[in-house]
């Protein structure tokens, strides 16, 4: 290993290190901000445990009360909560 590649290495650990929390705290807001579009729209929920993104600006969401939700946003720009099964 040549003293390049030595200094490298520990610059991409402390990178990888830091770019995992960051996405995880991304994650939780995604879901605070999911779970709390649901309650707005006068849904049950309780809580969004998972999101996965479909496309840009549409999700598969599950709640911890088991319901299924697809949240997006329509052509007219407005934010639509549709049940799955």
């Amino acid at each position: 290993m040549n003293q390049r590649t030595a200094v490298l290495a520990p610059s991409i650990l402390v990178l990888a290190l830091f770019a995992v929390p960051s996405f995880a705290e991304d994650e939780e807001a995604l879901k605070k901000d999911l779970t709390a579009v649901i309650a707005l729209q006068g849904l049950p929920c309780g809580q969004v445990v998972a999101a996965e993104e479909q496309a840009e600006t549409d999700y598969a969401v599950s709640c911890a009360d088991g319901n299924l939700y697809r949240v997006y946003l329509n052509a007219a720009g407005r934010v639509v909560v549709e049940k799955r099964k």
